[in-house]
């Protein structure tokens, strides 16, 4: 049976009850982040596998607040739910949007930018399993060149890269931003508790292997997502005001057909297609490094140091 949120124990906010699919990674996700994010936290929750997964009310499988809401709002309702904490004078409670990649790659994408323009103080997190998987698998900007989806059945194959929404993210200049994976747990925690530790709006991106949209065996998934940064698919990494980028776990460009190999998806690359997306990767990388370089160039020719942590005002209680 579920667990009523008082049941749960002080580092067992994500009990049994779920009704996650077998291996999910985000729910694997979701119970270490909740590990680190501790009972005061509000998750909102938009149209997604997520929203499922914890529950009816009036239980569930989360020892949080929760609040489910439209698909595309996450990043508005974040900041209405802050402002109203502001408001109310609520101190000590962290708002946490949870959302898939389908309602921040796509359909939230305008809201989250909004809430990042303004810096309001939230933690926004967007799980990335890499298409639409709540609703028949269908791509979504996540969604890697060459996989299979519904809507990328074989023949038609997806071209596009992968939407770089951390950079997109960082282009806001926002106080924190990081991509991380529950395969990584000592760095996924050093990363929330990162997160936690700034004001202003911050990001966290993790990568969540799905095994029925993955066409991938449950027990993998925990080795679906160390390969996917070993290989160097998925960069571990964090950016902070935007500008000074940090590798946080460096990979050895090894295991990409092992990767490949476990899922389905990619069942019927080519060679070639194999070898467009391993250039891909290259070419990912020397962007990413070239990032990281950056900073220090530009810093020793302004002469700056840490930029100035950008922070989201108080708003005045209400007498």
């Amino acid at each position: 049976m579920p667990v009523r949120p008082e049941e749960a124990g002080p580092r067992d906010l994500f009990g049994p009850g779920s009704v996650n699919c077998g291996g999910c990674g985000m729910g694997l996700s979701l119970k270490l982040a909740l590990e680190v994010l501790g009972p005061r936290t509000i998750l909102t929750i938009p149209a997604c596998c997520a929203a499922v997964s914890v529950g009816a009310f009036p239980v569930s499988a989360v020892g949080v607040s929760v609040l489910l809401h439209a698909f595309e709002t996450t990043g508005a309702t974040i900041a209405g739910v802050r402002a109203a904490l502001d408001v109310l004078g609520v101190a000590g409670v962290e708002v946490v949007g949870w959302a898939g990649d389908g309602g921040t790659y796509d359909i939230g994408l305008q809201a989250l930018s909004g809430a990042a323009e303004r810096n309001d103080d939230v933690l926004y997190v967007c799980y990335d399993n890499e298409a639409y998987m709540n609703t028949g698998v269908q791509r979504s900007s996540a969604t890697p060149p060459g996989a299979w989806t519904s809507t990328t059945p074989l023949g038609k194959p997806l071209e596009q890269p992968k939407k770089d929404l951390l950079a997109i993210v960082a282009a806001h200049h926002v106080p924190y931003a990081a991509s991380l994976s529950a395969a990584f747990p000592e760095d996924f925690r050093a990363k929330f508790r990162a997160a936690r530790a700034v004001r202003g709006f911050r990001f966290l991106l993790v990568h969540s292997p799905c095994p029925p949209g993955w066409r991938a065996d449950a027990k993998d998934t925990v080795r679906l997502g160390r390969l996917a940064v070993t290989s160097g698919v998925f960069p571990l990494v964090e950016v902070r005001h935007g500008r000074r980028w940090r590798i946080t776990v460096e990979p050895t460009f090894s295991g990409l057909d092992e990767y490949l190999d476990l899922q389905g998806r990619f069942a019927h690359l080519t060679n070639e297609q194999r070898a467009r997306i391993r250039a891909g990767i290259e070419l990912q990388w020397e962007e990413l490094r070239a990032r990281v370089e950056a900073r220090p160039r530009a810093e020793e020719r302004s002469g700056a140091g840490q930029a100035t942590p950008s922070v989201r005002p108080q708003v005045p209680s209400s007498p």
